[in-house]
């Protein structure tokens, strides 16, 4: 077999994409790695290609419930970005892109310089912390900070709330997954596709 087949890397994609769905792996490039040696080969996929499989795997396992809660983790992000709405939060990720899965959490983005102060705010309305942690990373020479917090909503969804410098406000970052620009969704628009269509896809056509 040609070891840069379509259909070998096909094969290679949907092991990959197996890998993360079932939690052996979490990191979409360890789990190309251990897929191309699964089949004997060093061709790795895109992550665009695994991220396809993945949510094809998705589909067959879950079916129609999948909908069902992607349109519940909006509502309860949107209920959450309210409450942050003095820091432009925007929704990114899967419940973003509408490309969910079982164990899929609801990530924001928010914009601030303080924190202590998002901190203090999750806490009074009721989130459950269960992690937080400073990330610094360079990208083309410019350090970036941002500060995570990982919670449990009420209904026991699980959340990460990423905090990041108010002056980046204006910026989007490439997605490392679909190779697109991560705009993510306002409060408005959110608003806007959960009256009109609540289960829409933002996917790289």
């Amino acid at each position: 077999m040609n070891l840069n087949s379509p259909s070998l890397r096909r094969k290679v994609a949907r092991e990959a994409a197996n890998l993360l769905y079932s939690g052996v792996e979490k990191e979409y490039k360890q789990a190309k790695v251990k897929a191309a040696k699964t089949f004997g080969t060093h061709f790795l996929p895109t992550n665009l290609e695994v991220a396809m499989e993945l949510d094809k795997i998705a589909e067959e396992n879950e079916g129609s419930a999948r909908q069902e809660r992607l349109i519940q983790m909006r509502k309860e992000a949107l209920k959450l970005m309210k409450v942050l709405e003095a820091y432009k939060p925007l929704l990114i990720g899967s419940v973003w892109r509408g490309a969910i899965h079982y164990d899929s959490d609801i990530d924001i983005t928010v914009y601030h310089d303080e924190p202590e102060e998002i901190l203090k705010i999750l806490e009074k309305n009721n989130l459950k912390t269960m992690q937080t942690e400073a990330v610094t990373i360079t990208k083309k020479g410019k350090r970036k900070d941002s500060f995570h917090v990982y919670a449990e909503l009420p209904g026991k969804e699980k959340m990460e709330v990423k905090i990041v410098q108010a002056s980046e406000a204006s910026e989007k970052e490439k997605c490392e997954i679909y190779g697109d620009k991560i705009t993510g969704l306002s409060i408005y628009e959110l608003e806007k596709i959960l009256k009109e269509n609540p289960t829409q896809r933002f996917l790289p056509s």
